[in-house]
């Protein structure tokens, strides 16, 4: 099977995967909202939330998967299996020692944490003790989901992609069940969450182990720290965290600034991101976790033409799915928090500033796909200082442009701020690849993004119409507004496959001669 086909087959197994774990997050957020609302309680747990959820993106889904699939899958291709399941388990062990280690030190100094993080908390005493008691509860998490992550890096090196993709559906189920059947266990309701991110990660841990068992790697303890594999996977790994996760630093850096702005901001900012990364999570993460062991293995055979080759079909497909999407939320932003959001302690005024925020986010969205694509390139060629100085520059703007427009636009220019950051990131890593590698087609990329923008949109402008038929200022009718942003969606996807094929773009024939070869296979 050719890596392309590797390539749509991996990315469509995590496709479906995590569309059943966003729908369950999903369900989540709306339990969460008419419960808690968007307020006091809200602030202060997702701002707890953030601090072991940046961990998580930063040094579990960031820097270690970064840094390790390449090596692991550089040992696997070269040395074989035995040696790859030692690596395997002594990083198992080490990364068990660590994480321990940061989680101690995380619940002893979450109040330093937490005013550092959150200064605007400050001046409300109670809302920074509640935050860093949540945080306290809640920061054991980055211990089970690092190795989760070390599991994910294992299982998709060996074309095991479902199992880590649909293990986060245990996170959101064991949430949805704490804050409806624990919260008025609690003095403090919210509380019930904090338990149910506990229960989440440690589900999340067991769901793997008997699949690596099942795979020839059980993971065990091994204390051979000095195998030259883990020390490369350790001088990786630094320069990744700032590489992979600058996007969710600067997102982080937003709620920082937005605990400063109104009550209800840092809520606002987390409602949008949360469907923000809805389409993220179902397609970018999943073609993007699908191109690095590819990208990786190419890279360790020296193949450099199959690298690009795989690094540029990753970046067609990104386009194609993305900037129809990025389309679709802006048109679509408030209806959406009106259907699924609008009721108890959740009312229009909140639906709208959580659509504005959504709206700011959703320029950047094929932006961010695409640095989800070319930073770990630069890590299967082994650069690690390229993504860290891209990195910096998209920090340094994420941070000129917050101070700038949230005074102007208050939490929206916090998310419009993060979007811009990520187009220069984006930008600066295209412009940098290319001088390391030659060209991987930005001609034919650009081709792509044009036919892309003509045909959403069309599919853009009849989603639009067909929401006028809904008043999504009223509470209830939700019957009627479902159908009617069901028909908007359906109505935009067929829009743009129409005018795609029309405009005769490849990726429409890839996936139609991809649907039509499974059919017939049946």
């Amino acid at each position: 099977m050719s890596e392309k086909k590797n390539i749509v087959r991996a990315a469509g197994v995590l496709g479906f995967a995590t569309i059943l774990s966003r729908i369950m997050g999903m369900v989540r957020d709306m339990v969460v909202s008419r419960l808690f609302g968007a307020g006091f309680a809200t602030d202060a747990f997702f701002a707890a939330f953030q601090i072991p959820n940046m961990l998580r993106r930063f040094f579990a889904e960031g820097a270690l998967t970064s840094a390790f699939v390449p090596t692991f899958s550089e040992c696997y291709t070269q040395k074989g299996e035995s040696e790859a399941r030692d690596l395997a388990n002594t990083c198992f062990t080490l990364l068990t020692i660590v994480m321990a280690l940061v989680t101690l030190l995380g619940i002893i100094f979450s109040p330093q944490i937490v005013h550092l993080m959150f200064p605007g908390f400050s001046s409300e005493p109670s809302k920074l003790d509640l935050t860093v008691l949540l945080n306290r509860l809640m920061f054991p998490y980055i211990f089970f989901v690092s190795l989760v992550a070390l599991c994910m890096g294992i299982l998709n090196t060996l074309r095991h992609f479902f199992t880590p993709a649909i293990s986060t559906v245990f996170l959101n189920i064991t949430m949805i069940l704490s804050a409806l059947l624990l919260h008025k266990m609690f003095a403090v309701p919210i509380l019930s969450l904090a338990v149910g991110v506990l229960i989440g990660g440690v589900l999340q841990l067991l769901l793997q182990l008997p699949v690596l068992w099942k795979k020839g790697f059980p993971l065990r303890f091994r204390f051979d720290f000095n195998n030259p594999a883990v020390r490369k996977i350790a001088l990786l790994m630094g320069p990744s965290i700032f590489g992979v996760g600058v996007y969710y630093l600067n997102i982080t850096v937003g709620n920082i600034l937005a605990s400063m702005l109104p009550q209800g901001s840092v809520s606002y900012l987390y409602y949008a991101q949360r469907l923000f990364e809805f389409p993220q999570g179902i397609f970018t993460v999943s073609v993007a976790q699908a191109v690095l062991p590819s990208m990786s293995r190419q890279a360790a055979q020296g193949d450099i033409d199959a690298l690009k080759d795989s690094l540029q079909f990753g970046i067609r497909l990104m386009i194609f799915i993305t900037v129809p999407a990025m389309a679709g939320l802006m048109v679509s932003a408030t209806p959406i928090f009106s259907l699924l959001f609008m009721g108890g302690a959740f009312d229009y005024s909140k639906a709208a500033a959580c659509g504005q925020a959504l709206v700011q986010y959703s320029i950047g969205l094929t932006s961010v796909a695409l640095i989800r694509v070319l930073a770990p390139a630069f890590y299967a060629l082994k650069d690690t200082r390229t993504p860290v100085i891209s990195a910096f520059i998209a920090f340094v703007l994420n941070l000129a442009f917050s101070l700038v427009l949230m005074r102007i636009m208050l939490h929206s220019g916090l998310a419009l701020a993060s979007s811009l950051a990520a187009f220069g990131n984006m930008a600066l890593l295209l412009y940098l690849l290319k001088r390391k590698v030659g060209s991987f087609g930005g001609r034919k990329l650009l081709v792509v993004l044009l036919k892309s923008l003509l045909a959403s949109i069309p599919a853009a402008l009849v989603a639009a119409a067909l929401l006028r038929l809904a008043d999504w200022s009223h509470q209830g009718e939700k019957l009627l507004k479902g159908a009617v942003l069901s028909s908007a969606v359906v109505a935009a996807v067929l829009v743009y496959a129409l005018f795609s094929f029309l405009l005769r773009s490849d990726e429409t024939r890839e996936v139609a001669d991809l649907v039509k070869r499974k059919f017939l296979k049946s």
